[in-house]
């Protein structure tokens, strides 16, 4: 009798630890125009089993909604931050004080790590956040030790992956980027003597999207792709190669051993030719499942922390790296999920519950009138449109890139209209557009409804998005 209690005992465990995805978080970003409230995306982590989630900043109405919830919460400092943390030790002292240690009494937040700025050497920035980052990094992590937080709360810095490089050569010839070498073999040592992990950002997708000839199963996990081979080592996705040259690097840096998690992977569903649902499902497929086995890499053996980019969809996002940036949420705007999957790579696919409760504005879209009279001025109100609001599902490749001319208008002034909550001025377009109650959209092109949102509608910083749109817009018109 004993003997079958300890076997009901143990199926009942395999069963619970089978239904949570182990390791798995997710990055929340509010880059929206409007987003959904905070207690609704506690609910979709809670009824998706998925126990930690990544913060872009530390906005105290949003971090208190994770109390009493047990998910463990990475809150953020944002780049253009760094240098108050890195000039006033008193100042992070505060911030300590304000951001983190008022959310940890009895049933409060459950805050593990503090990211300190987001991938702030990217090479992009030219070096705006050299000198800044790691003296912000100390000055926060001695914070966090003075009130007596260091051994429970590490702060790390979320790192692109072009921190560190091979060239041509496989992840065996691993090293941190030249020109910030010395800068990152102080932070990864900092990390050893601290016990604190390193952040990396990891984009197959990326990888593929910038370069024409990158091997496309090379992306994912099927193992179809040709095999890499480097040091008696054979590597059959990106994943595992990046990781181990990141390992490689750290090893020559003389801070082997240091923790890693992937703060951020993930596919995106639109705006790009290999953006798609298609391809999205296979990646999220191959990548749970090889997150299942916890074998990690093989330099890196065993358990791997990830948190998933991300999710939901920002229509707020600069768009400058590509039109792809709005969509890499494995849900959409609305919190509705997008495709089935299995979060703990189990193989028992199913659609992830979505958000609950969502109010929509009224059934009305905005389109183009077609007995509008001055049709010479459509050209510079769609580009308005288009740079005030999110076009890119009509980029090549995208769902909306299909529709004729005058589609391509009505989706503009659409995404306008419901981007700034239906306001009637906001459908006026010199005469051009209409307001109308019957669904807009057209075949697979799907013209939104706004939210009736309990975030807020806020201003769109999108000025980096102007001269792109109204390029791609000329060649549609």
């Amino acid at each position: 009798m004993a003997h079958i209690k300890m076997l009901i005992i143990w199926a009942c465990c395999l069963a619970l630890s089978t239904s949570y995805a182990y390791g798995l978080g997710v990055n929340w970003g509010t880059q929206a125009a409007q987003t959904l409230h905070p207690s609704t995306i506690v609910q979709m982590l809670k009824d998706n089993k998925i126990d930690k989630v990544k913060l872009f900043d530390s906005d105290h109405w949003t971090v208190k909604y994770f109390a009493g919830t047990g998910i463990e919460v990475m809150i953020g400092i944002p780049n253009n931050q760094l240098v108050k943390f890195a000039d006033d030790y008193d100042f992070a002292k505060e911030w300590v004080k304000n951001n983190v240690s008022t959310h940890l009494y009895n049933g409060g937040v459950n805050i593990k790590y503090i990211a300190v700025g987001n991938e702030p050497f990217l090479k992009s920035y030219n070096g705006s956040f050299m000198k800044s980052t790691f003296p912000a990094l100390q000055n926060v992590q001695k914070a966090l030790n003075s009130a007596g937080l260091g051994d429970k709360i590490k702060a790390t810095i979320p790192q692109n992956a072009d921190v560190y490089e091979s060239g041509n050569s496989g992840p065996s010839q691993g090293d941190f980027r030249s020109d910030i070498r010395d800068l990152m073999q102080k932070i990864c040592r900092f990390f050893k003597d601290n016990n604190a992990p390193f952040l990396v950002n990891i984009y197959p997708f990326l990888s593929l999207h910038e370069n024409k000839n990158f091997p496309i199963e090379f992306a994912f996990f099927d193992e179809k792709s040709k095999p890499v081979h480097d040091n008696g080592i054979s590597y059959t996705n990106m994943l595992d190669a990046n990781l181990d040259t990141l390992v490689v690097s750290m090893k020559k840096a003389n801070c082997p051993g240091v923790k890693v998690i992937v703060g951020e992977i993930g596919w995106p569903t639109d705006g790009d030719l290999y953006a798609n649902v298609t391809m999205a499902k296979k990646f999220y497929s191959g990548f749970f499942k090889k997150m299942a086995t916890k074998k990690g890499t093989p330099l890196y053996p065993g358990y791997i922390e990830y948190y998933l980019f991300s999710l939901t969809d920002e229509n707020q996002k600069s768009i400058a790296p590509g039109s792809f940036e709005c969509h890499w949420g494995i849900f959409k705007y609305d919190g509705h999920p997008k495709f089935a999957m299995d979060f703990t790579g189990q193989g028992h696919e199913a659609m992830p519950v979505g958000a609950k409760n969502i109010k929509y504005l009224e059934n009305k879209w905005c389109v183009l009138n077609k007995y509008a009279e001055d049709m010479g001025k459509l050209p510079s109100n769609v580009q308005y449109a288009c740079s005030r609001s999110d076009c890119t599902a009509m980029s090549y490749g995208g769902s909306c890139n299909k529709l004729d001319a005058n589609g391509n208008v009505s989706y503009a002034f659409n995404m306008y209209f419901q981007m700034n909550g239906q306001d009637v001025e906001s459908c006026v377009f010199d005469g051009l557009a209409q307001i109308v109650e019957t669904n807009a959209s057209i075949g697979n092109c799907l013209f939104p409804i706004g939210l009736n949102s309990a975030g807020v509608t806020i201003g769109l910083d999108a000025m980096l998005n102007i001269l792109i749109v109204f390029f791609l817009f000329l060649a549609l018109l």
